[in-house]
């Protein structure tokens, strides 16, 4: 409802991923371009977090210049801009409406930095609205945007045949190594059985892939 409502073609959809196992992904329509993952934030993920970041800044890291990446500076926004992570990376597949609100704003914010694609963000009422509007569509009620919430979304891509790791808490895109068209939803996954390995006593995890309708 969201992705019609911000003017892309119902070409692309996003499905559950109901399990980690080969049987349950094989019924996943590919190809898959897309997972967004929800997560909860706990003081073993937080620890992992800053001990990530500090390698990184450590030993260096690849990402390519064509990674579309922002910042999450609007609270409880997770979810939109894991959206518009998965949308902004395979920009070139979508087919979007010519009056989309979401083509105009990767349009105009494709030179902006990461920060300043926040900010653009935090103006940009077309959007905002759109998913305040979605949200309150769901099956759960949606918190409010000032409510303190230990859930978060990212959002796992291919660019350039590179799975990364979008998440607008961090300072920067995460490289997880080579993947394929092919191999990009069994890569993925992998990389969501390493989030649910690091608090195993934790059980609110899901995930949902943006495969072709």
């Amino acid at each position: 409802q969201f992705l019609k409502q911000l003017g892309i073609h119902p070409d692309w959809q996003f499905v559950d991923v109901y399990g980690m196992e080969p049987e349950l992904l094989s019924m996943v329509p590919r190809p898959v371009c897309a997972v967004l993952l929800l997560f909860p934030i706990t003081e073993k993920y937080e620890t992992f977090r800053t001990e990530e970041e500090e390698r990184i800044k450590a030993k260096g890291q690849d990402v390519k210049s064509s990674v579309y990446f922002m910042k999450q500076t609007i609270n409880n926004a997770c979810g939109t801009i894991g959206l518009i992570h998965a949308i902004a990376n395979n920009r070139e597949k979508m087919n979007f409406e010519t009056n989309s609100s979401l083509k105009k704003f990767l349009e105009d914010s494709l030179s902006m930095t990461p920060e300043e694609r926040a900010k653009y963000l935090e103006t940009y009422d077309a959007i905002r609205v759109t998913h305040e509007s979605s949200a309150h569509e769901g099956q759960t009620e949606a918190p409010s945007i000032d409510e303190k919430v230990d859930l978060h979304f990212i959002a796992l891509v291919n660019v350039g045949g590179h799975l990364y790791e979008l998440d607008g808490r961090k300072p920067f895109p995460i490289n997880h190594g080579e993947t394929s068209d092919d191999s990009f939803l069994e890569d993925a996954i992998e990389v969501c059985k390493k989030f649910m390995e690091r608090d195993p006593e934790e059980l609110r995890f899901n995930a949902i892939a943006l495969s072709a309708a």
